[in-house]
């Protein structure tokens, strides 16, 4: 079997899903956005459904046996509490001063936006930075150190964990209440099922999660070391594709990286076949600071988190991580200190005016 099988494969299936979102403008931070300040839900219940699909998918892989999750990056024996919140937070903060997150920067860039090639060369940048350079060992020896370790016997697996509290295997209960749920969360609203292109993209991402993890299974090659299944994330790849290109082009035969190449070609697709591509470039050097800003903390943040809202939501959250819920959360608040930031002022602003509110109310009560 060649190397590059699967770097094929991801190519493949970052293709099939870059033309999908591209195709019905899904958008993480977009969906955040819309819910926090819009009180629009559609878009987020699309990642629900995503995330349902890939629930079922991917614990009826675990249980019958053709997935180990322990051989995962995603369920340690010992969950880095601090890092994951930080990282979660700063993420969030970064996308909101990119306008969307490290996958939504792809299906930019394929679709001729080049503010989506310069977030890009930073967060991958910063990411590897962060990874592999010169911050990882501050991650390391500090961050991740302060971790919380689980019972002996037990990863960091929601459903492990309810097992072992219970006394009874309840992986396929939470599995199909969490999955079926969320299915039935997105399809109950009218408006989602007169929406053709949202359900197929939410289906797409979904199951591709799912084929993520069947292809880096069945295609690991146990000669050149411990096979370590993963399936579709956009930070530590796009960094990892960066290196490769620019050092080690072996290092492009890894499932994330044709993954990374795939959603920009298969944006490029959709937009060419929309006729939607068009040059996009920085309206001016302060739209440009905040971009650069906003992807350096999106490629360190996303390292500390152990990955994006795709990573994390949803690749984590189909192996009913631990991780998963912590992510998430620090996400949105991080999405929504971001947008106070952008709309009312600076942090310094936003802390000044809260002590003025904080001290005035006080004063007002005595």
């Amino acid at each position: 079997m060649s190397a590059w099988m699967p770097a094929i494969c991801g190519l493949v299936l970052g293709g099939v899903t870059g033309f999908a979102v591209r195709r019905a403008k899904l958008c993480s931070f977009g969906a955040i956005e819309d819910a926090l300040m819009g009180a629009d839900s559609r878009r987020l219940r699309i990642f629900g459904l995503a995330l349902g699909i890939a629930i079922l998918g991917t614990q009826t892989l675990i249980v019958t046996g053709l997935l180990t999750p322990e051989l995962t990056t995603y369920v340690p024996a010992a969950i880095p509490v601090a890092a994951i919140l930080m990282g979660s937070i700063l993420f969030g903060m970064g996308m909101a001063m990119v306008g969307t997150c490290g996958f939504g920067s792809l299906v930019r860039l394929g679709a001729g936006d080049l503010r989506g090639l310069v977030v890009i060369l930073v967060l991958g940048a910063a990411a590897y930075a962060t990874l592999r350079g010169v911050l990882a060992s501050f991650r390391i020896g500090v961050l991740e150190s302060m971790a919380i370790a689980m019972p002996e016997g037990v990863r960091s697996d929601i459903a492990m964990l309810a097992s072992r509290a219970l006394g009874v295997d309840a992986r396929i209960a939470i599995a199909l209440i969490a999955g079926l749920g969320l299915c039935w969360l997105a399809l109950r609203d009218p408006r989602l099922r007169r929406s053709p292109r949202l359900l197929l993209a939410g289906v797409v991402l979904g199951l591709a999660t799912v084929a993520g993890w069947i292809a880096t299974t069945w295609l690991g090659d146990d000669f050149s070391g411990p096979v370590r299944p993963q399936s579709l994330t956009f930070v530590s790849t796009i960094g990892k594709a960066l290196y490769a290109g620019l050092l080690n082009v072996n290092g492009l035969a890894d499932f994330g990286v044709g993954s990374v190449f795939g959603v920009v070609a298969g944006s490029w697709l959709a937009a060419w076949h929309a006729t939607e591509l068009r040059w996009e470039a920085f309206d001016d050097d302060h739209e440009m600071r905040r971009h650069l800003m906003g992807a350096a903390l999106m490629g360190v943040g996303g390292i500390l988190a152990g990955g994006c809202t795709i990573g994390q939501g949803i690749t984590a959250g189909s192996m009913l991580a631990l991780s998963w819920p912590l992510a998430v959360g620090g996400m949105i608040l991080g999405a929504r200190i971001g947008i106070a930031v952008l709309v009312d002022g600076s942090p310094r602003d936003l802390v000044q005016r809260f002590w003025a509110n904080l001290t005035g109310n006080a004063r007002s009560q005595q």
